[in-house]
């Protein structure tokens, strides 16, 4: 039998200016292509955002302006990242990333802000993509997990047993992400009983249940402090997180 370790798929990850995906723009990106019997390829990219980076962003992925200078020209660089993407969701190969909805976010928008083909538009016809996101299947598999932060990635990757280095570049952040799902799919065989349409539908209901479960959290139990509010309201959208009105 085929495992989900034994196919060519790939994962993805973007550092960006902001923790807001329908603001944010890509400074770094990366693809990690893996299996099927074939030498990984690793792809990255240091693009030029052309907005300032704020000192807490570059605080955690390390770019700060003057790197960025140096970086790509965005339009260039997004429209070859969407294209390599979309080739391997029309080979039908898996895309992985760890809290996709974010990264995937930020490429649409950042594909809108350029005037660029957006990836609906790159790969006409496909409805259920194949798309993997290790951080939701982790909260449907393991869904009491104690600890602030423990389903952050790289606590999420010590439960898998997942050990790097140089956390929060893009190529590290693409690997580990790559890993926990092949160690999913190994640790929960059901998870190989999924065609890739009923797994995409999995997960967006996963998705829902889990940030409808964390806005009533907010709603009835987090302090101030926490950002509790009994109005708060939590975007429950995979993989897509809709832009605010008038606005992204």
């Amino acid at each position: 039998m085929t495992t989900f370790a034994d196919i060519r798929k790939v994962s993805f990850d973007t550092e960006t200016t902001a923790p807001d995906p329908n603001e944010a723009r890509i400074v770094t990106a990366a693809l990690i292509v893996r299996g099927g019997g074939r030498n990984d390829n690793v792809m990255s990219w240091l693009i030029n955002p052309g907005v300032p980076i704020p000192p807490e962003t570059t605080a955690v992925h390390g770019i700060d302006d003057a790197k960025a200078a140096e970086g790509a020209d965005p339009k260039d660089a997004l429209d070859d990242i969407a294209d390599r993407l979309a080739a391997a969701l029309r080979y039908g190969m898996p895309v992985i990333a760890f809290n996709l909805a974010y990264d995937w976010t930020v490429l649409t928008r950042d594909l809108e802000r350029h005037g660029l083909p957006s990836m609906a538009e790159r790969l006409p016809g496909m409805g259920a993509l194949p798309l993997v996101d290790p951080h939701v299947i982790d909260k449907q598999v393991d869904k009491y997990r104690k600890g602030s932060g423990m389903r952050k990635l790289k606590p999420t990757s010590e439960v898998y047993g997942v050990e790097l280095e140089d956390w929060h570049t893009a190529e590290a952040d693409a690997l580990a992400a790559l890993l926990i799902a092949e160690a999913q799919f190994e640790r929960y065989p059901q998870l190989q009983t999924y065609g890739p349409a009923q797994l995409f539908a999995a997960q967006k209901a996963w998705r829902a249940e889990q940030q409808a479960g964390l806005q009533k959290w907010f709603r009835t139990k987090a302090t101030p402090e926490q950002g509790g509010a009994p109005d708060k309201v939590i975007d429950g959208s995979w993989p897509l997180i809709p832009g605010q009105r008038g606005g992204a």
